[in-house]
């Protein structure tokens, strides 16, 4: 395995772990799975967050794969990416 870590404009951190059959990406949101709406567009993740007052969109590359599962739970946003 294999872990990179970037930190945003904003200090949240996205981590990026290689595994031998997949991409792991993990990005701290500290939102709920209803506030957080996630597209995969190519090889960019468009991440969109409601708060009800205000909507915020936050864009980055993935790693080249297949299949994405997007999950959210405890406020972290993981993409799972096959290789």
């Amino acid at each position: 395995m294999s872990m990179q870590q970037f930190a945003g404009g904003n200090e949240r951190f996205i981590r990026r772990y290689e595994y031998e059959d997949c991409w792991v990406i993990a990005a701290d949101v500290g939102l709920s799975e209803d506030e957080v709406d996630v597209d995969i567009v190519g090889s960019t993740a468009i991440v969109v967050a409601d708060l009800g007052d205000r909507v915020t969109e936050t864009e980055f590359e993935l790693p080249a794969g297949g299949d994405a599962d997007v999950a959210v739970r405890n406020g972290v946003l993981t993409i799972t990416l096959t290789k």
